[in-house]
Formats: structure tokens, sequence, C-alpha cells
């Protein structure tokens, strides 16, 4: 079996932790370097990770690599999919497409923002609600924010149409699905109603960013930065 403990970047060589052949314990200090340094290669040298993240990150990172005994102790199921929430600019996007790296040794889930969903639904219609109803693992981005669908002047909720659909799947077949949002779980029911709203807490573990983080994209980033 392939060494899930290392993965390399170019001529670098990253470390997660310590593999023995069987078990894999990771190092949440590994991980944050790695993180940091894919970041850069993914969104320019300017990118770099806060330690006011670091509480919320250290529960992505044991969501992400299934340590169950963390997930227990976080109040999270690593059964379920992940919602990832908080204000515009947070780095909710960033740190989702970062994570599926940590676990190359598994399935990665396609990124696709919800509005890019709606336009292709005001195409094609209902086909494209259907498409979603599959086994494929998928993270919705920016959910709630996307306009309503409208097909032959016939207007459609169409991400509350597709999480029903997910929901089924993951009920039934145990596929998951992961979601970013700036919304809070009221305005995520007055966008979608009482009956997605529920399936959704099935469907999730809500992993929220405070209210008073900042805008990430505001900040003036140097070129090289450290973690501590």
């Amino acid at each position: 079996m392939r060494n899930p403990s290392k993965i390399k970047e170019g001529a670098v060589e990253f470390s997660l932790g310590d593999w023995d052949g069987k078990v894999m314990v990771y190092s949440f200090a590994k991980m944050w370097i790695y993180l940091e340094a894919k970041g850069k290669l993914l969104f320019g040298r300017g990118f770099k990770l806060y330690g006011e993240d670091r509480e919320l990150l250290f529960t992505l990172c044991n969501y992400i690599i299934r340590d169950e005994m963390n997930c227990r102790k976080l109040g999270i199921d690593p059964d379920k999919g992940l919602l990832l929430s908080g204000p515009v600019g947070c780095g909710k996007t960033s740190l989702i497409k970062l994570l599926r790296y940590l676990v190359p040794h598994r399935r990665p889930y396609e990124l696709i923002p919800c509005r890019n969903i709606v336009f292709g639904f005001n195409h094609v219609g209902y086909p494209t609600i259907s498409g979603y109803g599959n086994s494929g693992f998928y993270c919705f981005d920016d959910l709630g924010v996307e306009p309503t669908g409208r097909h032959f002047g016939k207007d459609c909720n169409v991400m509350g149409e597709i999480l029903l659909s997910r929901y089924e799947l993951f009920k039934n077949h145990r596929v998951m699905t992961h979601a970013t949002t700036n919304l809070n779980a009221e305005e995520l029911e007055d966008r979608y109603g009482n009956r997605v709203r529920s399936r959704m807490r099935e469907m999730f573990n809500l992993v929220a960013f405070p209210n008073h983080t900042k805008d990430k994209r505001k900040q003036v980033v140097p070129a090289c930065n450290q973690t501590k």
C-alpha cells in the first residue's frame, strides 16, 4: 500500500505524520505546514494560514483524516458530510479545496459553484437536477446565494431540489455531500424551507467560522510567511 504519510509536490516531499505499514498517525503541525505550502502552489505566494483559524482547521483536519477519537471529542461524525459556513472572505472555499489533498489515497470530491449549477439548469432544465442525484462526490460552493432557476418560464429552487436528491443518496447509500455557505441556519431555512433544512441537519456536520472573522481578501499578505 502507498505510504499515506508522504506527499510529494514537485521536488519537495512533505510528511503528514508516521506510518508503520498498517496504522497512520497524523501530526497536525505537519499537516499545517503542508496545507500552507500547497495553498501557495494553488493560490499564489501570498497565501497563508491564520493562527486565529487554528481550532477550526484542527476540526477540519480531524474530520478529513477520519480520526474517530478526536471527531467524537469535537462532536462531529466522519460518516456525514461537511457544511462549512462563515462570513464572506473568511477562507471557506480555499480550505475546502485544500482539505482533499491531505488524503490523496481517497476519492476526491468535486467542488462546484452553486450558481454554475443554476446556470446549467436554466439552459438544460431538469436533467441538471437529476444529474446530481447520482453517486458523484460533490462539494457545493456558496450554497444559498445562487439565483432562482428558471427554465421555459418556470421557476425552480434548483439547489433545494438537488439537496433532497442528495439526502436520499445519503440515507440509502451513505453517499456524502459537502457544501460551503455564507448563510446561517435560519437563512438557509428561509432559502430552502423547513423540509430541506431538516434533512441538511442529518446530512451535514456544521463547522462554522466565528461571525467576527475578518475578510482575508482585504488583508495585505507578504510574499513569504512562516507559521508558528
